[in-house]
Parts: structure tokens; C-alpha cells; sequence
């Protein structure tokens, strides 16, 4: 509702009128009824209003400042003092005629005339009744027409949904008077007051903040049920937007859509930050960004493109969303170090202890690193390598990093690359998607503040394909020494020089690498641990992790080299140390609990102990069996979890010459089984055997333990000597074991995971163990101690396998083919 009217129509009851005055700010029923029975003259002088609609009963001051409007007043107040009013349907116009007038207006009562200082006329005028304008009769000195009555279609007054209408129409009242600061609390009075319903729908439609046009429609409504109902929609409309204001407190608008209130709100909260002190405008925010940009080490492409995306900002509104998108991406070129390197530490014997410190063994990869040191000691500029650890779990790929970035006195940044499908965890997304935001590479080398730090890549073989892209391949870039100094980011939108960077991959398998990346990575092999190693690692290294993690001091449990051997043997068969370091672990929780609970216990630990912490031992060493049956072979085989040895057993029954294999055995095994049989059958002279046994007997291949898979080439020897030991019924050399593939020609071929299957070799005991001649590089480069006890045979074709492997003594109980 308009304030001004409310607060004349107080002022006028109680300040402007005697008691003798005939206004009557209040219309009842009954003076509603003498004026409907007042009969209207023929012709009226019609004074034109500029903004504003009188209705019937509702008294409103006026300003006259037309020569024609002031003569009208005159003449009308010297003469009857009525006149009719209706409105200009352009305010704009200064003299108005018959066609800038509405047709529908109000024949008004002249109350009172009051010259003011400034020589205007202020005019307050009640209204009577409606009227339409017939004919407009003369335009000069003003305007002057022919006049009809309009009658008023009231409902009855037992109408229960007009009854409705006019009390929700008084309730909503007193609600907008009492939201708004701008209504006198006196205004609720004269609502409360009005008993005439014509005049409370009249009163109401004049006070409300509506457009000249809307209050003339209202007016036009004959029917009062009608024009009591569009009234309230128009009530209901005026309270939502004033709940709307008084929620931002700030100026009323007639459109208050979304946008207009998200911006006032904007518009306090700044406010409200500047008078705390704590606020930031944009302008200060462009300002910061240009003084942190004088700080940055970028070249002249880096700074001309952060100027141009700053003066972008620059021109836009902070309210929209793209600002806050365009103030993120600035951010972010700030915050990376552009061409920040911390100074590589190149005392070398510092950086051997560091590794000897933190782990035992590893020795290639120690050397490896040691030389690159040594080489960029040298040139003092070097494109860094990319190392790929390849190994089992648990031999300390990804802690070597740790050691590798203090070594070198650079920053340590680790991302784990296990399961990642989507490209965009790499390369970025582009800004311009909801949510946006850089790659794992970019955001690391941000966290770490500086463009070269050690950059572990965990679990690479570990990468998936998904939906969203191949990440694999969006690692070819990052991983290329020859293309890294110009990494894209979507979100970055230009090159990063990720060249001084040291990445180090890490993975369990390189099967499951892509080509293209593997070729792109040194490849260092980081093998299991021996039983030795792994007793050194405990003691020097878990164990005091263990006690430090459990509260204790290194005083508190003793567990020496026998006890640590039984653990390793009898509770572990692994490459790795972790599930050692989970049995260390139960050892000091007991002592941890007997501690807490004051008991005693033997803080050097005996093998009883060992017993009653861990159990039984679950894990029987792996024992070489006897070679008094035919057809048993003792074969090396590698595990992800390290070396193993593997036992392949043949037997005959009579039958029709049929080959079956059993074991749970993958399909390149199961061809390395025929390939030895139908190499021995197409060489039965050679080796003593009579061909029609081929046809008489079949033959049934069994590898034990058949709940695990096995697959892979290295046991075709295996195989190859278990046959003809079971053909000719001869013993297996006591204590052998072997490994190597097989060919149809009779050629042995070299295999993989040498060290891990002479490890297994020495915990069963194993003394000669029987290799292609092509492995005998790869235990030149394993150190003497591992060798220690074991004697190696070479063999280029399965002819050396045999006359190395069968004694010439038959088994006993052989049988007679």
C-alpha cells in the first residue's frame, strides 16, 4: 500500500478538519446508501488526474498546477463542489482531450482548497459514485461532458463466498500493514473500522501500490463480488513482494524476480563485509591478483595470457557465475609454481646413506639412482628419468619414493593411480563445465609448490578404461621426456613443463601396462627379499615401527634373529614384508596388553612364545619330496607374491593312449604338457621307450594344490622329465628342481623371475637347480649370497634336461610296460 495515502487520510481526520467539517474519512452503509440514492446532474466538469484513480467514499488529496485545472477547482468550489475525476491514460500530456481521458471515472466532492506558498492549488476531494463519460460537450476553459450513472451489482449478504473474499481481503490488510515499516500502525485502526464492504474494496484498491491502468480495470468491474476478488489477488501479489523486501531490506521494486534478489543480496552481504572490514570487492581482488602476478617467475607467453583472462575478469559482473569460474582459473595460475625449483642436494654418499638408511637391499635401484644423482651432478641440467619399480606387494616400491625425494632434497608428491577410469582425473576438465577443475598432475605440482619434485605413480599397471576415456593413454604424454615439457591441461589451457619433474611408476605386473607407456619408462626389476633380508628388515625396521606406532619404547620387546626366522618361515610365504609386519604387529600387542594390564611377560621372545601369540605355524616350509616314485618332478614357478616350488606328478593306467591334466591349469600349461608328450613319443628310441605303451597306457598329469590357478610356460621341463621318468620307470636326480620352457624341436627357452624361484629353491632345501643357458645372465647378476649351497646346470635342448635330471637306477616296484 502507498504510504502517502495512508498518512493523509489520518492527518485529515484529526488535523485538517473542525467538527463542524463534512468529511467523513470513514463510510458507513448507510452513507453509502444516500449517496447511491443521489441523483447525478446531466453534464459535469472533468478535472483529469495524472497517476492516481479515485474510487467511491476514499477522500485523497490532489495538486493542481494546469491553468485549466485550477479554473475548474475554482469555479466548482465558489459553485456546488462537484465535479467529476477521471484519469489520463498519458501522464505525459499536458492538455489533455476527450481521447486522452478514460471513459470510466468518479464524480468527487471538493472538501477543501489550500493555496500553497509554491502558488499550486492542493484540492481534497472525496468520492461519491462511478459514472461513464457520453459525450465531452466543451474543452475550453476545461473539459466539460454528459454524464450516465453506473450501477453497482452487489451480491446478497447471506453470500458466504463474498463474505469470505471481504474477510480474507480485511486479514491480508493488517498483514501488510504490519510487514511494513512505511505504514503507521494507525492505518490497522481504519481498517478494522470500515463496515461497508463497497467501500473497504474501494479503499483498499486505492491504497495499493498498483500501475494507473490496473486501479482503472478495478474501477470498471460493476459486479462488486468480482472486483472484491481481483482486488485480492492483487493483495496477495503486493504481500509476496513485500516479504521478499523486508528478507534483503532494501528498496521496493515491482519486479522481484530471482536475479533481482540474488543481487540485492549480494549487494548487503558486501555491504555488510565493508562495514565489519573484512570484505573484499573485486576491485581489490583484480588489484591483489595484479601484485601476486609481479611476484611470478612466468615467461612473457605465460604473462600475456594471464593478462588477457585478467582483463576478461576485469569486465565482468561479479555477480554472474562465469566470475566466480574466471577468479578460480586465475587463482590457479597464481598458485602453481611457474618455473619454482628447489636446489637438488648432490652430495652423493648423503643421499646412499639416506637410501641405505630406510631400506635394506634393493641394491640395482639404489644404483640406478646414485648414477642419475651423479650425472646431474655433472651437468647441472638433465631432462629427469622415468623409473618404473616393477615387483611383488609389499618390497617398498612406494616408500623407495619418500627416500628417493629426501635423497635429493625435493618435494615428495605420491597420486595412487589404482582403478582411475576417467582421462579427466589426468588431464583436467575444461572450465567452462560445471564443477571444472585441473588434473591430479597440475593440482600435485600446485600442493607441492615447486616444478620438480619427486612424483610417485602408484599402482600404474592398476589403470582402467572406462567410459570417460582411456587415462592410460593420457599418461603417454605425462610420462614422454621428449613431449613433458609441454603438458596440456584442459582446465590450465596451455603447456606445462613437467620436464624437471622425476616420476617414478610403480607396479605389480607389466602385462596389464599399456605398450606404448611401458616403452615410454626405464623398467627396474625390484625382486622379493630372502629369509636373511627379511629377518634384517624386521629388526631394523618394522619392529621399531611397530613399538613406536603401539606406545612403546624399544626396550619393551626383544624378538632376536631364530624367532624372527620362525615367524618369516612358518607364518609368511610372500615377496614382500607387509604380512611380516602384521605378525610383528600381534607380537607387540601382547606386549602392549600385558603392559596396560600390569602382567608379566617375556620381553625377549622365546619360539613358545612365537607359538602361543601367532598359533601353530600355518605354513609348512616348502619340502623337497623324495625321488622314489616315478613321474614326480620337483619345478620352480613364480607367483605375485613371490617364488614358489611346484610339484608335477604323472601317472599310466591301462587304456587307450589318452593324455588328461588336471590341477586347475591355464591353457599355455596345458600345451606344454602335449608338447613334451608328443616330443617323447616322436623320440621313443632315443630315450628307451617302447612306442606301443603310447597306445596301451594313458597318461594322467596332476600339479597339486588345485584350488590355485597356474599358468605359463616355465614348466614344459618339468613336464618333459616327468614323462619320460614315468615311461622308463628311472629315478629323478635327488634334490633338483627346474625351469624352463619347451619347444617341439627340443629347444629349452629362457624364463622369467629367476631370483624368487632360487629364494623357493633354497627354502625347500633344493640343492641343483636346472636352467636354460640363456638364464645365466640372470644369475650373474644376482649377489653371491643367495647362491650360497646351490649348484646350477645349463641346458640348451630337452636332451641335456634328461641326461641331467634321470639317473640311470630304476625306482622301486617299477613297473613293466
Amino acid at each position: 500500500m502507498a504510504k502517502s495515502n495512508f498518512l493523509n487520510l489520518d492527518n485529515l481526520s484529526f488535523q485538517d478538519f473542525d467538527e463542524n467539517s463534512e468529511l467523513i474519512p470513514l463510510m458507513t452503509p448507510e452513507d453509502e446508501e444516500l449517496i447511491n440514492n443521489e441523483s447525478l446532474p446531466e453534464s459535469l466538469p472533468i478535472l483529469p488526474l495524472r497517476n492516481t484513480v479515485l474510487f467511491p467514499g476514499v477522500v485523497i488529496p490532489i495538486t493542481a498546477g494546469r491553468d485549466a485545472s485550477i479554473k475548474l477547482i475554482n469555479d466548482a468550489n465558489k459553485g456546488g463542489k462537484v465535479i467529476g475525476v477521471v484519469s489520463q491514460k498519458d501522464e505525459s500530456v499536458e492538455n489533455p482531450t476527450a481521447k486522452d481521458i478514460y471513459k470510466t471515472g468518479t464524480v468527487a466532492r471538493i472538501l477543501k482548497v489550500l493555496k500553497m506558498p509554491d502558488g499550486n492549488t492542493t484540492v481534497i476531494i472525496q468520492g461519491k459514485k462511478r459514472f461513464v463519460i457520453n459525450e465531452v460537450i466543451k474543452e475550453k476553459p476545461y473539459l466539460t461532458a454528459t454524464i450516465s450513472d453506473i450501477p453497482e451489482a452487489k451480491p446478497a449478504k447471506e453470500n458466504e463466498e463474498f463474505r469470505a473474499i471481504i474477510d480474507s481481503i480485511k486479514d491480508l490488510s493488517l498483514d501488510i500493514i504490519k510487514e511494513s515499516p512505511n505504514i503507521p500502525s494507525e492505518a490497522s485502526f481504519a481498517i478494522k473500522n470500515i463496515e461497508s464492504d463497497s467501500f473497504l474494496v474501494n479503499f483498499v484498491s486505492s491504497n495499493m501500490n498498483l500501475k494507473v491502468e490496473e486501479k482503472q480495470e478495478l474501477l470498471k468491474i460493476n459486479d462488486l463480488k468480482e472486483r472484491a476478488l481481483q482486488t485480492l489477488k492483487f493483495m496477495n501479489l503486493e504481500f509476496q513482494k513485500l516479504e521478499l523486501k523486508n528478507d534483503i531490506q532494501n528498496k521496493v521494486q515491482s519486479d522481484m524476480n530471482q536475479q533481482q534478489r540474488e543481487y540485492f543480496l549480494h549487494q548487503q552481504m558486501k555491504t555488510i563485509q565493508e562495514e565489519l572490514g573484512g570484505g573484499v570487492s573485486s576491485g581489490e581482488e583484480i588489484e591483489d591478483m595484479k601484485a601476486r602476478a609481479k611476484e611470478k617467475k612466468w615467461d612473457e607467453k605465460v604473462k600475456a595470457h594471464f593478462e588477457k583472462e585478467l582483463s576478461k575478469m576485469q569486465r565482468m559482473n561479479p555477480q554472474v557465475a562465469e566470475y566466480s569460474i574466471q577468479r578460480n582459473y586465475l587463482d590457479l595460475f597464481l598458485d602453481l609454481p611457474w618455473n619454482e625449483f628447489s636446489k637438488d642436494k648432490f652430495d652423493l654418499k648423503r643421499a646412499q646413506k639416506i637410501l641405505d638408511r630406510d631400506h635394506f637391499g634393493l641394491e640395482d635401484v639404489k644404483k640406478r639412482i646414485i648414477e642419475y644423482l651423479a650425472v646431474l651432478k655433472l651437468r647441472n641440467d638433465m631432462k629427469s628419468p622415468i623409473l618404473c619399480l616393477y615387483g611383488p606387494p609389499g618390497v617398498g616400491k612406494t616408500s623407495l619414493g619418500k627416500s628417493v625425494a629426501e635423497a635429493l632434497g625435493r618435494e615428495y608428491v605420491r597420486i595412487s593411480l589404482g582403478g582411475l577410469r576417467d582421462e579427466a582425473e589426468i588431464r583436467g576438465h575444461r572450465k567452462t563445465y560445471i564443477g571444472a577443475m585441473p588434473g591430479r598432475i597440475i593440482q600435485s605440482l600446485k600442493k607441492a609448490q615447486t616444478s620438480n619434485p619427486v612424483f610417485v605413480l602408484d599402482e600404474i599397471d592398476k589403470l582402467s578404461t572406462g567410459s570417460q576415456g582411456d587415462p592410460s593413454s593420457a599418461m603417454l604424454e605425462v610420462l614422454d621426456p621428449e613431449q613433458n615439457n609441454e603438458f596440456y591441461d584442459n582446465f590450465l589451457e596451455m603447456g606445462y613443463d613437467l620436464s624437471k619433474v622425476m616420476f617414478i611408476a610403480t607396479s605389480n605386473s607389466l602385462n596389464t601396462i599399456q605398450p606404448a607407456l611401458r616403452d615410454r619408462m626405464e623398467i627396474i626389476n625390484v625382486t622379493g627379499y630372502t629369509i636373511e633380508e627379511k629377518v634384517e628388515i624386521a629388526k631394523r625396521h618394522l619392529l621399531p615401527k611397530q613399538l613406536k606406532e603401539h606406545g612403546l619404547d624399544d626396550k619393551a620387546l626383544k624378538i632376536v634373529k631364530p624367532q624372527l626366522e620362525k615367524i618369516v618361515e612358518g607364518y609368511t610365504r610372500e615377496s614382500g614384508v607387509r604380512g611380516l609386519e602384521k605378525q610383528i604387529a600381534k607380537m607387540v600387542r601382547y606386549a602392549a596388553k600385558n603392559i596396560a594390564m600390569e602382567e608379566e611377560y617375556n620381553i625377549k621372545v622365546t619360539n613358545d612364545d612365537v607359538i602361543e601369540i601367532l598359533g601353530s605355524p600355518r605354513l609348512e616350509r616348502d619340502k623337497y619330496e623324495n625321488n622314489d616314485v616315478a613321474g614326480v618332478v620337483t619345478g620352480l614357478a613364480w607367483t605375485s607374491v613371490g617364488g614358489d616350488i611346484l610339484f608335477i606328478e604323472s601317472i599310466l593306467s591301462k587304456g587307450k593312449g589318452t593324455l588328461s591334466i588336471t590341477g586347475n591349469l591355464g591353457k599355455v600349461m596345458k600345451e606344454s604338457a602335449t608338447i613334451a608328450m608328443e616330443y617323447i613319443k616322436a623320440n621313443a628310441d632315443e630315450f628307451g621307450i617302447n612306442p606301443e605303451v603310447f597306445a596301451k597306457y594313458n597318461v594322467h598329469i596332476h600339479v597339486p594344490e588345485g584350488a590355485t590357478p597356474k599358468d605359463g610356460p616355465s614348466a614344459g621341463v618339468t613336464m618333459l622329465t616327468s614323462l619320460v621318468s614315468l615311461f622308463t620307470q628311472r629315478k629323478v636326480k635327488k634334490s633338483l628342481a627346474m625351469t624352463g620352457e619347451i619347444t617341439l624341436r627340443g629347444k629349452v627357452l629362457p624364463v622369467g623371475g629367476i631370483k624368487e624361484k632360487i629364494l623357493a629353491a633354497k627354502r625347500a632345501r633344493i640343492k641343483e637347480i636346472l636352467l636354460c643357458e640363456d638364464n645365466r645372465r640372470d644369475i650373474d647378476e644376482i649377489k653371491p649370497e643367495y647362491l650360497k649351497g646351490l649348484t646350477f646346470h645349463y641346458v640348451k635342448d630337452m636332451s641335456d634336461v634328461l641326461k641331467l635330471a634321470l639317473t640311470k637306477q630304476k625306482v622301486q616296484n617299477a613297473k613293466k610296460l
